[in-house]
Parts: C-alpha cells; sequence; structure tokens
C-alpha cells in the first residue's frame, strides 16, 4: 500500500523553466556581465526553477520602455515560445511600466531580481522576525508596481467606464498595503527591542558576526566551531536569521552571530527590512569576513561586502579575514597569491576541518584584545559593585574573606569604567590589579 502522504508522480510540480536576460556595454563587460547572470542562475535554481537559456544584450543603459529595446523583445519572446518557458527573469530591476510592456509581448511571468531575491527569501524565513521582515520588504516592492495587477479591468470592460474603478481599486489596495505595511514596521520595532534585550543580557561576553557574501560557508564554518547544526547548504541564502551560539577557547568565551550573507545588487529596501538582523553585525566587537577562497570573483565579493558594511555603518570594526574552502582551490598558484595579498588572513576548510586550530587561536587574540585582566578585593558591604563584576565580566577565581571578597576577573574595557564608579576608595580592601591583555 502506498503512503497517503507521498505525493504520487502526476502531483508533482515540474520546476518551472526561466529565460535569463542581463545587459553588457561600457559600463558592464560582457565577462562581468555573465558572471552576473551564472549568480542570477543561482538564484531560480534556489527558487526551485531551471534556467532553458539566457540572453545578453550589448546595451549601455536599460531601454526606458523595454529594458532591451523592441527588436530584441521580438527576439526574447520567439526564444520563450520555442522553450516553452513559463517566465523570464532580468538581472536588473524592473519599473512597473517595462514590466507591463514585456508582459505584454510575451504572456510569460516576469521577474526582476528583487522579486526573485524575495521569493527566496519568503520560502526560507522560519522566525517571526524574519517572515515579518520579508513580508515588509514584499509590500515596499509591490506598492509602487500596483498599476500592472489591474490592467485586466481595461481588457475586460473597454476603455469607456473602466478607468474610475481601476483606479479606485488600486488606491484601496495602496492605503491596504500601507496600513499593513506600518503595523508590521511597529511589529519590527517590538521585536526589535526584544533583541536589544537580549543582546544586553549578552554584553558582558565579546561579540564576533560572521560576515560574507553568500553561500561561502558561514553556516558551516559556525557548526564547526561550535559543534552545532545551523542549517548549511550550498545554496544562497540560506541563512535569514542571525543565530547566536557561545564558542569557547582555553582562556575567554564568545559569542559568533551567523548573518545573511550579501551579494551583488542587494535591494536596499531588503537591507532597510532586515535592520534587526543586522544589527547583530552593527553591535558586534569584532567582524569574521569569511571568502570562498576557490571563487574566481574573491576581490569583487570582497568589496560587495566591504560596501554593505560601509552602508550600515559597519566599516570601522577589526575585522577578522578568513578565507574558506581551500580543499577546492585546485590551483596551487592561485592560493599562493591569496597568502601573499592577505598574510593576515586565515586560510581553512570548514568542512574537512583544515585550519581550524590556528582560527581558535586568532579569534581568542581578537577577543581578548578587548579585555582587561583585573584582580580585585571589594568590600562586601559594596553589593552593588560585587553584582556588577558577576554580571558583566566573566571571573575566573573568586575567595571570600570575613570582610571582603578577593576575585580575579576578565572585563571588557568599556565596562571597566563602569565597574570603576562603583569602587568608591572604602569599598576597595587593596590597590586592584589591572593588566592589559
Amino acid at each position: 500500500m502506498s503512503n497517503s502522504t507521498t505525493p504520487s508522480k502526476s502531483t508533482i510540480q515540474p520546476p518551472e523553466k526561466a529565460v535569463l536576460v542581463g545587459l553588457y556595454g561600457h559600463d558592464t563587460p560582457q565577462l562581468k556581465a555573465n558572471e552576473y547572470i551564472n549568480e542570477l542562475e543561482m538564484l531560480v535554481n534556489t527558487a526551485g526553477g531551471v534556467v532553458v537559456e539566457k540572453v545578453l544584450q550589448n546595451r549601455d543603459t536599460p531601454d526606458s520602455g523595454t529594458y532591451i529595446g523592441k527588436g530584441k523583445l521580438a527576439e526574447l519572446n520567439e526564444i520563450v515560445g520555442n522553450l516553452n518557458a513559463e517566465m523570464i527573469v532580468f538581472d536588473d530591476d524592473l519599473s512597473p511600466t517595462q514590466v507591463r510592456n514585456i508582459e505584454k509581448a510575451t504572456k510569460a511571468k516576469i521577474l526582476d531580481r528583487s522579486g526573485l531575491i524575495l521569493d527566496i527569501f519568503a520560502s526560507r524565513a522560519q522566525t517571526a522576525a524574519a517572515k515579518t521582515q520579508v513580508e515588509l520588504a514584499q509590500l515596499q516592492y509591490l506598492l509602487p508596481r500596483l498599476t500592472r495587477y489591474w490592467t485586466h479591468l481595461s481588457r475586460q470592460k473597454g476603455g469607456i467606464g473602466t478607468k474610475g474603478p481601476g483606479e479606485t481599486q488600486i488606491e484601496t489596495d495602496r492605503r491596504l498595503i500601507g496600513k499593513r505595511i506600518s503595523v508590521l514596521k511597529t511589529k519590527l520595532e517590538k521585536l526589535d527591542k526584544q533583541r536589544k534585550t537580549q543582546r544586553k543580557k549578552r554584553s558582558s561576553t565579546v561579540r564576533m558576526a560572521l560576515v560574507g557574501y553568500t553561500n561561502v560557508g558561514k553556516s558551516s564554518l559556525l557548526n564547526a566551531l561550535t559543534e552545532t547544526d545551523v542549517l548549511a547548504e550550498n545554496k544562497l541564502f540560506a541563512t535569514l536569521d542571525s543565530t547566536v551560539r557561545r564558542f569557547s577557547t582555553q582562556n575567554v568565551s564568545v559569542l559568533l552571530s551567523d548573518t545573511v550573507g550579501f551579494i551583488r545588487k542587494l535591494p536596499h529596501h531588503l537591507v532597510d527590512s532586515f535592520k534587526s538582523t543586522l544589527d547583530e553585525i552593527r553591535e558586534a566587537d569584532v567582524l569574521m569576513h569569511v571568502m570562498d577562497a576557490s571563487s574566481d570573483s574573491v576581490q569583487e565579493y570582497k568589496q560587495v561586502v566591504d560596501d554593505t558594511l560601509k552602508g550600515i555603518d559597519s566599516d570601522n570594526k577589526p575585522v577578522l579575514l578568513i578565507f574558506n574552502k581551500v580543499d577546492a582551490v585546485e590551483d596551487p598558484e592561485k592560493l599562493a597569491t591569496l597568502r601573499n595579498a592577505y598574510p593576515d588572513a586565515i586560510f581553512i576548510s570548514a568542512h574537512r576541518g583544515l585550519g581550524l586550530d590556528k582560527l581558535e587561536s586568532k579569534i581568542e587574540t581578537f577577543a581578548m584584545a578587548g579585555y582587561i585582566k583585573a584582580q580585585m578585593k571589594i568590600s562586601l558591604s559594596n553589593f552593588k559593585a560585587i553584582s556588577f563584576v558577576f554580571d558583566n565580566a566573566e571571573v575566573q577565581q573568586k575567595k571570600y574573606h570575613d570582610s571582603y571578597i578577593d576575585v580575579h576577573f576578565l572585563i571588557r574595557k568599556d565596562h571597566l569604567a563602569r565597574l570603576e564608579s562603583l569602587l568608591e576608595p572604602e569599598h576597595l580592601i587593596a590597590e586592584s590589579v589591572l593588566e592589559q591583555l
């Protein structure tokens, strides 16, 4: 007897066939445009589609009405028909006018880069925060494109007497979407406050955020370091929510945060919507920039990440550069070139566990740079100071005496000043001993 929960072959939907379209010209050489469209293919595959053709048009700027021009659009329509493609995906964002004209000419479903990324985000959002952020980004993306969804009214009833109902429905939808956006923003503000509270509770520990281009192995590295099972797939945007795990070395503990991967042409409204997730990066003490050593676009991906960090005001933090996937580098000279170009970087394979010992040592060095080692004898009557030490420092040794506590601890530099403000002379039994690590 067959399992009723298993779909039969006849009910399994085949993947949608997609034709990809991009431009090359003076600002974007053809070789670079090929890289962009290959990445777009990865996005389509991640969304569950299959690419049947790629079309590149030689234009310095997109055509305002059709993106690729009327002649190329006619050629595109023929390609779509011959290959029975259901959708066309463009490597840049399209205007509502462009979408309407291309849709009218080809009768295919039209997606641009932002729409495709949003579709992937929607399918991968798991937590309340991620789902809220994705819905907000989708509505902000949809709002200026509403007009094309009501063109069927004029087709059904003709021109006279239809503009009013059509426009009325559009305005009604705009108001509904506007209200929903307001509700989602309020919800995100509440979630953001909850996250800030959680981060305050972790404030005694140095925080490091894993950042990098999408699909470079950040989640795999987090799993390898902390021996956890955070989702790690060979797909773009496998991680949407920030995941925090504790990692301890011989001398110090740190909190590692896995964050959403960056990508070329990441829409600005997506960055805005994922503010609470990106706050893990903004509030981190150290950034661990993970790169794919086997990639042919190392420099460009690094620049994308650097530019994105600058865009969220996080480009002034200490950075530990990590090259992952060294086991996938076939050319030894390529690896040697990277080592020479980045002598302070750590080269690893998270998948095979190569180089992790050196990375752990480097993490400890970066973490300890944010701490002061202290020994203090504090009067037992100074409840506030003692409580502050136990809440905000890593206590390594303590010994109680009749009137004081002798405590050895590691404390963050930014917390030391707050502690010293609680240590009035009569509450210190002896001079404190501070040591720069």
